[in-house]
């Protein structure tokens, strides 16, 4: 008998929304995911913001969605994987997520889980208390969200925060990527087997190393983006 984690089918396009409140660098978070799997991962990506009127405080969301092929519609109805940084994140998008999507929670500020299956990481609690400062929690949620999801690999992220932020708030945020990702396993393994294998695997970049490449421009990788 096959072991069900084989039977599994391996997803070829992956939406994944942030969301959380202004003032999270939900938006910062967003364009090294998606650098992450364009530029370094050698995927096809789409990446969309959406913000509140206020600067801090408001509602705020990234959406990224990651292919191997390309991504001929730019609009995003429903989402495989939701990383919600607030309780009225979580509150407000969690019906948009697919069936036994995946769902990612900072266990901080989310005190009322909609899901048995959620993943849930006190992110901002690990920010304060082990890198001392609230504003590194979006990168610890990438390190959840690449732990868990394996939509892009740590590899590349790493990579991406390199060439994006400035070098004096490097050394901290790989800390807090690598916090993230470690957590993600204890998160992961607080779930029942029966549970885990429900999710879809999102796996496929470490999975498929057959998949074509797509043509790069001006030495880099094509990534498209929409206000």
């Amino acid at each position: 008998m096959k072991d069900e984690a084989q039977e599994i089918k391996i997803a070829p396009k992956v939406t994944v929304r942030l969301s959380g409140t202004g003032g999270q660098g939900l938006l910062l978070a967003g364009r090294i995911l998606a650098e992450a799997a364009a530029i370094h991962d050698g995927l096809n990506v789409v990446q969309s913001n959406s913000y509140g009127p206020e600067a801090r405080g408001g509602a705020s969301r990234s959406e990224v969605v990651i292919s191997r092929g390309e991504v001929d519609d730019l609009r995003v109805r429903r989402f495989d994987v939701l990383v919600a940084l607030s309780q009225k994140a979580c509150d407000a998008y969690y019906g948009d997520l697919i069936e036994n999507g995946m769902l990612i929670v900072d266990s901080t500020n989310v005190t009322v889980v909609p899901t048995s299956r959620a993943i849930e990481v006190p992110m901002t609690k690990m920010a304060v208390e082990e890198c001392g400062e609230r504003m590194v929690t979006n990168i610890i949620a990438l390190g959840v969200l690449c732990g868990c999801s394996n939509v892009v690999t740590l590899d590349a992220l790493k990579a991406a925060l390199r060439t994006t932020l400035r070098s004096d708030l490097v050394a901290k945020n790989m800390k807090a990527l690598e916090l993230g990702y470690s957590a993600a396993a204890e998160a992961v393994r607080g779930i029942s087997e029966r549970k885990r294998l429900q999710f879809r695997n999102y796996g496929f970049v470490r999975e498929d190393t057959t998949a074509p490449k797509s043509v790069k421009r001006n030495g880099h990788k094509k990534i498209a983006a929409v206000a």
